[in-house]
């Protein structure tokens, strides 16, 4: 049975109205499993079930707070469960937001047959935007197709490495230090010039970040560190015995964790580190290293 009922055959006349200048225009209750507090109901080919709008808050608003409840769903047959739409510049038609301290989604995409979980389409901006401040933007839980190009802001191309318990005179393996293989196969500073166990720079000196970060076990931190294998990376250098001009090949130094400039010799062979960018005319500094094990 209906408590109320309301109709209208006139055009721009509402079947049901409700207004309030304190409170909610319109409020339905129920506590039947599987039913609605409010039910739109469209039978026309090109009406909305539900249509909300506001001036300065939300249109729509669904809150749920039991246990596998949604705040709001929507299914459809033939188009799009959920459609988003903005005409704001920086704001975005659809918005997810998860305030979870521990573990949550921003936005969840599943897709059961052959679909696709998330779809974002724009023409000039972002089709789908990730953003967090500690976790992962992005996460894909099985294989990702991309068609067009991979744009990466860093620099080279990193593989982590384990480091020693402490480098070469206790000094700690940072962003620009040389380094050289353990006998475990893990990373410390280099301490002898033209050593063939010479590895690379640690990558994410100064504006050169890493693009991208292999066998990453977990964040760099001072167990793991990330090694230029590819790309161009900032070096700490020594120019005191011999100053480094661009395009001079690099190799280990004496100086812990720095490069010096290799001189044409069989010894050179197996310890090179890449090719300067920069220059260094004398002392300590950083050179930027077009980065090439030799």
């Amino acid at each position: 049975m209906t408590v109320l009922i309301g109709t209208s055959d006139k055009e721009a006349v509402a079947g049901v109205s409700g207004s309030s200048t304190t409170f909610n225009g319109v409020i339905g209750y129920t506590t039947a499993k599987g039913h609605a507090g409010v039910a739109g109901v469209c039978d026309s080919g090109e009406g909305n079930g539900v249509y909300g709008r506001s001036g300065l808050a939300n249109g729509v608003i669904g809150y749920a707070s039991g246990e596998g409840g949604c705040g709001v769903v929507g299914d459809s047959k033939k188009y799009n469960g959920v459609l988003g739409i903005t005409h704001t510049d920086a704001h975005s038609g659809v918005a997810g937001i998860c305030e979870s301290p521990s573990n949550g989604n921003g936005v969840l995409g599943h897709a059961r047959g052959a679909g696709v979980g998330v779809y974002g389409l724009s023409e000039k901006g972002t089709g789908v935007f990730g953003t967090s401040k500690s976790g992962r933007a992005g996460f894909f839980h099985g294989d990702v197709e991309v068609t067009g190009d991979i744009i990466l802001s860093g620099a080279d191309v990193a593989e982590q490495f384990d480091i020693s318990e402490v480098g070469s005179e206790g000094q700690k393996v940072l962003p620009g230090s040389v380094v050289v293989l353990d006998d475990q196969g893990r990373i410390t500073l280099t301490s002898q010039a033209y050593d063939h166990r010479v590895a690379g720079i640690v990558s994410g000196a100064g504006d050169r970040k890493p693009a991208l970060v292999l066998d990453r076990h977990h964040p760099t931190s001072a167990e793991r560190q990330p090694l230029a294998v590819v790309g161009k990376a900032w070096c700490l250098a020594d120019a005191t015995d011999a100053p480094i001009a661009v395009g001079d090949i690099l190799t280990t130094s004496t100086r812990p964790g720095h490069a010096r400039r290799a001189t044409p010799s069989i010894e050179a062979i197996g310890s090179l580190i890449g090719k300067a960018l920069t220059p260094l005319a004398h002392g300590t500094g950083t050179v930027l290293v077009l980065v090439g094990l030799g």
